[in-house]
Formats: C-alpha cells, structure tokens, sequence
C-alpha cells in the first residue's frame, strides 16, 4: 500500500517522524509520504527509522492561495515531493510561511483568551514543541483545558475560517510555489482539491492552469472527498495527464483518520516520480 501524505510532530501530527514509520509498516504500507507542513525537519529522523524494506518519499504540505479574477481568495495546499531543500529560494519561501503560521496562531489564541477562553500562548508553544504553530495545537489545549471535547468539535466550534477567532495566514501564490517546486526538481500535487468543508475549492478552470503551469497529480481519493467527487477527480486527472494520487492525511490522534485509509495505486506512483527529481524515494 501507498500512502503519500501524512503528518509527524514535525508539524501538527501526534507522532514522532520514527514512530509514524514504525506505525506505516505495522499497518502494511510499503510506501509513506511524509509531508509535514511547511517543514521539511521530520525528514532525518524519518529516513533514520526506516526497516524492512519501507520506503519513503519525503515532501512538504506548501500553504498556498489562488487569487481569483473576482478578487475571492481562496486557500488550497499543494504536496511538494523529492526536491532540493537546500535549494535558495524554497527555502526562503517556506521560513516565510513558518512566519506566517507563528504570527497567525498567536493572533488567534490572543482572541480566544480575550474573549474569556481559558488558554495561553505558553501552554501552545509548548504543545508544538518547536515544530510550526498551527490550529491542531491550538485545539488540543483546548481539549487539555476541557474547553471542547475533541479536536474536531475546537474546529467546529472555535477554529473554523467563519469562526470570530479567526485569523488569515499569508499564504504562498500557488502557481508561485508549483515554479519553486519544479526550479528546486521536485513534483507536486494538489492536495485535498474537493474538500468543501475546508471552504471554498477552486474550479476545473483553476486546475488545469495549474497543470499548464507544471503541476504533476492530483489528490483523488482522500478521506475528505465523497465518491462522486473522487469520480470526478480521477476522470479530471486523465484528461489533464496528472496522477491521480491517493492518501490518508494522516494526523495520528488529531484526527481519526487511519494510515492507509486511502492509497494511491502504483501506476500513479511510477507516473508521478521520474529520474528528474532531487531526491529519489529512500528504501530502508
């Protein structure tokens, strides 16, 4: 099984870069990808970890916005896979986006705790443990501080993109960060391109220019998208000669999303990583 994006404690995941490698093979994946967001730093410890013929295929979930032509705004995230992370400006890009997702979440515990919610900043930095801020660590002290229940209900309730609480990440122009991939010889992926409940998608129009403009896959079947949409999506991606891929999203206990839950088939795999790239998958 083929599982090409996931989440470690380098980011907002639960896990342990070596721990989501061990937990990958003792679910029956042969291949993970490790995309933590805006970072790059579980890559080490992960590659460190691998046993018994896993294999693993290192990458970053770029925080990305499209401008459209009615001046809506709309957030989608991009999958960068096997590039140069050492390369100048990607690097540059991704400290940004850091920036951005620190500023941003001290704004939004600011907020709550102005507001009454019991939470401060500390118990937040301490939560993320050096690994970019985002709103996962946010809602977990908010379960820690039995403000919620769950991390699912601190989104619903309190960290949603209609939420009062909420504040906007400076997010990278996405056909700004498909060049930065492709320059630093990576491929990339659009992640999760149907999950309307994230807020709004763009359309088919938004894709293919996308893939004019040198995007590799598509994330077909993804636990946020219904069937008709993976349909659809798969159907999209042989017209547009994209892979369609196929991941988890796993998050360890932040979300009850299993690794493996969904997977991207081989042939996809062979299609989407080619001798081009920076890096070539690792085999343990």
């Amino acid at each position: 099984m083929i599982d090409l994006h996931t989440h470690s404690r380098a980011s907002d995941g639960t896990d342990r870069p070596a721990e989501l490698v061990a937990k990958a093979a003792a679910a029956g994946l042969t291949v993970l990808g490790l995309t933590d967001h805006d970072t790059t730093a579980g890559w080490d410890e992960a590659r460190a970890a691998l046993r018994g013929g896993m294999t693993l295929v290192t990458g970053t979930e770029f925080s990305c916005a499209y401008a459209g032509p009615d001046g809506e705004t709309i957030s989608l995230h991009l999958l960068g896979y096997l590039f140069d992370r050492y390369d100048e400006r990607l690097r540059g890009e991704l400290s940004r986006l850091r920036a951005s997702r620190f500023g941003r979440s001290r704004a939004i515990v600011d907020n709550l705790a102005a507001d009454g919610i019991p939470i401060r900043w500390n118990q937040v930095a301490q939560m993320a443990a050096g690994s970019p801020v985002g709103r996962p660590h946010i809602a977990r002290v908010l379960v820690e501080n039995g403000v919620v229940p769950s991390v699912d209900e601190a989104f619903r309730r309190l960290l949603s993109g209609s939420s009062k609480y909420h504040v906007a990440k400076a997010d990278a122009d996405v056909f700004d960060v498909i060049a930065l991939v492709r320059a630093a010889r990576g491929v990339s992926v659009f992640a999760h391109p149907l999950a309307r409940q994230r807020g709004a998608v763009v359309g088919e129009d938004v894709i293919a220019a996308m893939a004019r403009a040198g995007l590799h896959g598509i994330e077909v079947d993804h636990p946020d998208h219904a069937p008709p949409d993976r349909a659809h999506l798969a159907s999209l991606a042989g017209e547009l000669g994209l892979a369609a891929t196929g991941s988890s999203d796993y998050h360890g206990t932040n979300r009850q999303i299993r690794l493996g839950m969904c997977t991207t088939p081989r042939a996809a795999y062979e299609q989407l990583f080619g001798p081009e790239t920076a890096h070539e998958p690792v085999t343990g």
